[in-house]
């Protein structure tokens, strides 16, 4: 550990990062044991990751089971310059400092995250089709382009494997663990001459791993219980022109709720107990349909569109005050502020639902001249109806309101965007990408606490932008690029839930990127990487004011850095490399509202906080990095393949005041791993995850309008046997 503190001054000269998103496939493996190209499709095309000037990490299928990526907040794990916190009813996901750090029924994500090519445009739902994966990309930095808005911090893009014509096959992926953890993962693809389909289907549950120990106990929070189905019917027409994918997606995640730890627990210190009398629960259903075509207009222009329908809801109940004691308002006392201070006892429970409908039309040259482009349309449209209720009166379970929030959110967006390569020289590459942006959100709230107002209370909010791309790439050699880039990303505004509250502007990001690509030692040795400036401003925060939620903007910030990514492959030796750096924080002094001590500090009005120049951005961690290395053993017919693996996360903030209940403290974790692959249908591995028992904070959850705020603990030392059986061709 100290030679990696000290190798840190020295890497964060050489910052940079592999670079690759959209679609990744694998090509055919180098010869004499080298690395497998990577294919990618970033901008709508398949090109060499290693021609592509996008800072990214890509990691396939294969790769994400070897470095036990099973859910999608490992992936923090294997990516620099990535912090994920997942709580309540979200996953946040932040890239260089930049994303989201707390969410309002209408707010937005600053990470644009799809699935098959569509974009869900929502937290809620991104975390429920990590199953029989082919690829992912994390991709660093704005993506106003061809991504669009939304993305001021980057864009994530998972596929799944595309059904194979003329196959028949199958697999099964089954994993037994400790606490109880049974996952099975079924796949089958079924392929004739023009026609294929591959289906897929995964069950995981796992208990708590944290202990509920109050007497009068109606729930273990943190037990999961996961079924999702997915299909993916392929066509393709009979002159080879024309190619249609009719994908279906359904998901039923039922839990107990997030075992979180009261900051004032005064029964038990022990992390992994609580002592909650609630009944909680967290339910999560919906469905995706979606439908994307691609017609070849000629033997140089290809037309592609998608349509997609996606509909979800999250149900959930929480214990309020996070105590088994406390008590609730009694019978014939009015529910006001100081009686509910007084009796803090109370149960929340929830209701979001999520109607989207998508549509994107791409026209993209496919040709080989100097001359590459593609142009391009996106239009969605959705209702998000929300329902926030609290009971005051009762402790162990729901049963009636005494504090109702009911809202609609309608939104809108619709952009027109292109992107132009040109290769002035054999060498020097010209990039120009434009996209304008209009986003409208119409806010109807039927039921809001407070006065002054007359209910239904509509509201709305028209905003619009222009983002994009410059870039210069210069191919040194056929295996080094060099590239520079500025880039603009868009993050739409929106209307606050007190109908007396200003709305929030939309924030922006600026990133100015230089960067490199080579392959070495005949493409045994990859090294990619970047160095970044960004300048981010009108930053979205969301808060507590008058105990209810607020987004508010939170003026500007700069951030520098840059990450590195290394991988090697000799014989049966691979190892890889990853780090990042960032140095994000305000660039501007502030008063903003805060969730945790509201107040006044010296020269800000009632309510608000400073926040002085140069302080940290929420969730921005100094430093991200892994490393792991594997060596392949043959004996016979049998592969042993032994990996060790680490990842550092250092010291980050979930909110711009530090504080006791705002620091997320830094952690290394160290993970082991052992396959054996039995032929090419076989394999069987032994895990150990967290082998230290390391004890770290995953999240700081603040306090909201529905419950307090406390502590998720993250994953203590898990093991457990996977079996992989493969079947036909």
């Amino acid at each position: 550990m100290r030679l990696i503190r000290a190798a840190r001054p020295v890497l964060a000269v050489l910052l940079c990062s592999t670079s690759m998103p959209a679609l990744a496939q694998a090509a055919d493996q180098a010869e004499g044991g080298g690395l497998d190209e990577i294919l990618v499709t970033a901008e709508r095309r398949e090109q060499s990751l290693q021609d592509v000037p996008i800072s990214a990490t890509v990691l396939s299928g294969e790769e994400l089971q070897k470095k036990g990526v099973t859910n999608l907040n490992d992936i923090q794990q294997v990516a620099p310059s990535i912090a994920i916190n997942t709580f309540n009813r979200s996953t946040f996901i932040n890239i260089r400092g930049v994303g989201i750090a707390q969410s309002a029924p209408t707010s937005n994500p600053g990470v644009a995250y799809y699935i098959d090519g569509q974009l869900i445009p929502h937290e809620q739902f991104i975390g429920h089709s990590f199953y029989d994966i082919d690829s992912i990309e994390v991709l660093r930095g704005p993506q106003g382009t061809l991504t669009g808005q939304n993305s001021t911090g980057g864009a994530i893009y998972v596929r799944t494997p595309s059904p194979e014509f003329g196959s028949l096959s199958a697999t099964g992926d089954f994993t037994a663990g400790n606490y109880n953890r049974y996952r099975a993962v079924v796949a089958a693809n079924v392929g004739g001459e023009n026609v294929a389909l591959r289906l897929a289907y995964v069950h995981e549950q796992r208990d708590s791993f944290t202990r509920n120990i109050a007497a009068n106990a109606q729930s273990q929070p943190g037990n999961v219980n996961m079924d999702a189905f997915r299909a993916n019917l392929r066509l393709q027409g009979m002159d080879g022109k024309l190619s249609v994918n009719v994908r279906g997606e359904y998901f039923d995640v039922q839990t107990d709720n997030n075992a979180v730890k009261n900051r004032n627990d005064k029964v038990s210190a022990d992390p992994f107990t609580i002592e909650e009398d609630a009944r909680s629960y967290q339910n999560q259903r919906g469905y995706r349909i979606s439908t994307e075509a691609r017609y070849d207009l000629s033997d140089t222009i290809q037309g592609r569109g998608l349509l997609s329908w996606q509909n979800g809801y999250t149900h959930d109940q929480t214990d309020g005050d996070r105590t088994a004691t406390a008590l609730a308002v009694p019978t014939g006392t009015a529910t006001s502020g100081a009686n509910t201070a007084k009796f803090p006892g109370r149960v929340s429970n929830a209701s979001t639902d999520f109607r989207t409908f998508l549509v994107e039309a791409n026209l993209l040259s496919t040709g080989k001249g100097p001359l590459q482009w593609v142009f391009g349309g996106f239009l969605m449209r959705e209702t998000v109806p929300v329902s926030l209720y609290r009971d005051n009166r009762h402790t162990l379970d729901f049963v009636v309101s005494n504090s109702d929030i009911v809202t609609s959110a309608k939104n809108e967006s619709s952009s027109l965007f292109g992107q132009v390569n040109f290769f002035a020289t054999p060498k020097l590459e010209l990039i120009v990408g434009g996209r304008y942006s209009w986003d409208k959100q119409i806010y109807t709230r039927y039921a809001v606490p407070g006065a002054g107002f007359t209910l239904p209370f509509v509201s709305a909010i028209n905003t619009h932008q222009l983002t994009g791309k410059l870039g210069i790439n210069y191919h040194l050699t056929d295996d080094t690029l060099l590239y520079a880039t500025a880039s603009k990303g868009y993050k739409a505004g929106g209307v606050n839930l007190t109908p007396n509250t200003p709305n929030f502007l939309p924030e922006r990001n600026f990133v100015y990127e230089g960067g490199f690509k080579t392959e070495l030692l005949d493409r045994h040795l990859r090294v990619n990487g970047d160095l970044f400036y960004s300048v981010y401003k009108d930053i979205q925060l969301s808060s507590l004011v008058g105990g209810l939620p607020v987004t508010q903007n939170a003026l500007g910030g700069h951030a520098k850095g840059g990450e590195l990514e290394i991988t090697a492959k000799f014989g049966g030796l691979q190892a890889n490399y990853g780090v990042g750096y960032l140095d994000a924080t305000f660039s501007n002094s502030a008063c903003i509202s805060d969730t945790n001590s509201p107040g006044t500090d010296t020269g800000c009005a009632t309510n608000l906080r400073f926040v002085p120049q140069g302080r940290d951005l929420p969730f921005s961690p100094r430093w991200t990095s892994n490393a792991g290395v594997q060596y392949a053993i043959p004996f016979g017919g049998v592969t042993v393949t032994p990996r060790v693996q680490w990842s550092h996360i250092s010291q980050q903030w979930a909110t711009p005041f530090p504080s006791v209940n705002t620091m997320v403290p830094g952690h290394d974790l160290f993970d082991a791993r052992v396959t054996f692959d039995i032929g090419e249908r076989y394999s069987l591995e032994g895990y150990v995850n967290n082998l230290g028992n390391k004890t770290y904070i995953a999240t700081q959850i603040q306090n909201s309008s529905s419950a307090d705020g406390g502590i998720i603990y993250g994953a203590p030392r898990t093991w457990g046997v996977r079996l992989k059986v493969r079947i036909g061709q």
